[in-house]
């Protein structure tokens, strides 16, 4: 019987690694196609944004418009993951966005709400 507890107890914790690689990979992949769509499904309720110095607060929709219409303006040519760290309640992502207007430090601040790993914070500098 503590073989099968031990089993369970270690499928969980190693799907839950699992997906948690995959939600950060759709992040990253969605950032170098520019799909606005495919990176708001992670945003949260509420998303702190920087496009070139202007930072808001928005809402998940709101979000998604402004991303959606920063990618319209600038094709991408490449996204490379530079760097990431944690802290005790949030992993950060850095990576450079070159696009056709110049290129972008990219920051993305992920924290584990609601059983998923949501995007609290979306730079573009």
């Amino acid at each position: 019987m503590r073989f099968l507890q031990r089993s369970i107890l270690l499928f969980i914790v190693t799907l839950s690694i699992c997906s948690f690689g995959h939600s950060v990979d759709e992040i990253m992949g969605a950032i170098s196609k520019g799909d606005a769509t495919g990176i708001s499904r992670h945003f949260d309720q509420i998303v702190e944004m920087t496009v070139s110095e202007k930072s808001y607060s928005y809402s998940r929709t709101q979000a998604q418009m402004v991303l959606k219409e920063f990618f319209s303006n600038r094709q991408v040519r490449q996204f490379r993951m530079m760097h990431k760290a944690n802290s005790d309640d949030a992993e950060y992502y850095v990576g450079l966005l070159s696009t056709s207007r110049g290129d972008f430090r990219t920051t993305v601040r992920v924290r584990y709400r609601s059983g998923k790993r949501l995007i609290q914070e979306l730079r573009f500098e």
